[in-house]
């Protein structure tokens, strides 16, 4: 077998997200690697579609990130998409059973939906199913024409002449909903692409009040499938902008709509649970990894359509096959011990980031979603100072230093934030950032102080 494809099958091609970050303590529990022998053939788990009656799999393969090459790579800085890579792991994902591929206009700064109309091409259009957005945050986007160019430039980059799955991007509350849809006549081109046959099935996604998801329930259009946040943590406990997932799920199953669920993982915060959390999970089950008990409980009910993962690396594809081929639903005494695990990490003072990057780019230059990384994994591995008379305190200290500056840029961090806000209506979290840039930036400076 080539190098190449040898380190990607074994997970060596994702050394970023297999080694902790620089000063930070080593997660004491070491996941065994997942390779394609430990992955039955045949056996991928699906789940029906009740209004069309095809056949999903569980496990949906979400195109927000993506590989990169190294640094260097481009000439003018800009981080390049490993397109071998993807084709790699979309041809592994196929063949092993994943059928649904989510992309947007938006994602990868752009790049995504090019980078999954190549990376599909090869196969035949009837082997897999296309879910994309319109995503027109952007009020240079409202007008109809800039969104209805948006919606054509989709079908060019993924190559395609229809949309199985359509999305009304990010919804949630009703000045929005009416100045990017229904003002400018958008959702009637929409319903009318469906009427068509051009979007086979229309539905939308979720961050927001509960108030504009039950008027979006009730407003009398015949929505094929809702996408909405559902973990074990958000399952009772939401927080920000989100909506408990127990709320939103049973509203969707008393009305037979099919769920599509976004951040199983929570950005990734759920594979990289606490230590306390992390005994908890395996204790009961030591084969899997902690990202296999959420991926379990998202994909649980039986009005889940199919659970979308970023799955970056081959590792991540590896991890998710396994534990969706087949599944196993997750038992009444898991539910309780996963309770336990999430009222366990509401116990530290987490920054809600899911690392969706719409914040980004910020205009100062600013790494959000890394500052916010690297602030919840030290907080996550107990490295995040905060008295000096602790007898590990100089030890996080340098330890939470290192790290950040290693794996920050001085010129992307916090104390480059001058409190715009151009960022806060971007965030799905409703995350008040400047406010936490500010609180980061006031650590660092004592932390140098106690040198």
């Amino acid at each position: 077998m080539e190098r190449r494809h040898f380190l990607k099958v074994l997970g060596g091609g994702s050394l970023a997200s297999a080694v902790p970050m620089v000063g930070c303590r080593k997660d004491a529990f070491q996941e065994k690697a997942v390779s394609l022998r430990d992955i039955p053939k045949g056996q991928m788990t699906y789940r029906t579609d009740p209004h069309t009656g095809e056949k999903i799999s569980l496990l949906g393969f979400g195109c927000m990130r993506f590989p990169v090459k190294p640094i260097g790579s481009s000439d003018d800085g800009e981080d390049v998409i490993d397109q071998e890579m993807v084709n790699e792991m979309f041809d592994t994902a196929l063949e092993y059973g994943v059928n649904y591929f989510d992309t947007s206009p938006v994602y990868c700064k752009g790049r995504s939906e090019h980078t999954v109309g190549l990376g599909l091409e090869k196969h035949p259009r009837e082997s897999y199913y296309l879910a994309t957005k319109m995503s027109n945050f952007s009020p240079v986007t409202h007008p109809k024409e800039a969104s209805i160019a948006m919606y054509h430039n989709s079908m060019k980059e993924l190559r395609t002449d229809y949309f199985d799955y359509y999305l009304v991007h990010s919804v949630g509350n009703m000045e929005l909903w009416q100045k990017r849809f229904v003002e400018n006549g958008v959702l009637d081109f929409l319903l009318a692409e469906k009427e068509a046959g051009r979007i086979r099935n229309l539905g939308w996604s979720f961050h927001g009040e509960k108030e504009f998801f039950d008027y979006m329930m009730s407003c009398g259009i015949p929505w094929d499938f809702v996408q909405i946040q559902l973990n074990y943590l958000d399952w009772k406990h939401a927080t920000g902008r989100n909506v408990n997932a127990e709320y939103l799920y049973a509203e969707l199953e008393k009305r037979n709509v099919p769920a599509v669920i976004m951040e199983p993982l929570l950005g990734g915060r759920l594979a990289r649970t606490n230590y306390k959390a992390m005994t908890m999970l395996k204790s009961a089950r030591p084969e899997e990894s902690a990202a296999s008990w959420a991926f379990r409980f998202a994909g649980s009910p039986p009005g889940v359509l199919t659970v979308l993962s970023g799955m970056t690396y081959m590792e991540h594809l590896l991890d998710n096959l396994r534990t969706y081929s087949p599944m196993e639903t997750v038992r009444e005494d898991e539910k309780e011990l996963l309770e336990n695990v999430a009222l366990s990490m509401l116990e530290f003072q987490y920054i809600s980031c899911t690392e969706c990057d719409y914040c980004m780019p910020c205009p100062y230059g600013l790494d959000i979603p890394g500052i916010f990384m690297h602030y919840n994994r030290c907080l996550n591995e107990n490295n995040l100072p905060q008295n000096p008379q602790d007898e590990n305190y100089r030890k996080a200290r340098r330890a939470f230093l290192v790290g950040y500056d290693r794996s920050i840029p001085r010129l992307r961090q916090a104390n480059r934030c001058i409190g715009c806000d151009l960022c806060l209506p971007e965030c799905p979290q409703r995350i008040r950032i400047s406010e936490e840039m500010f609180k980061i930036s006031a650590l660092v400076e004592r932390l140098k102080q106690d040198a």
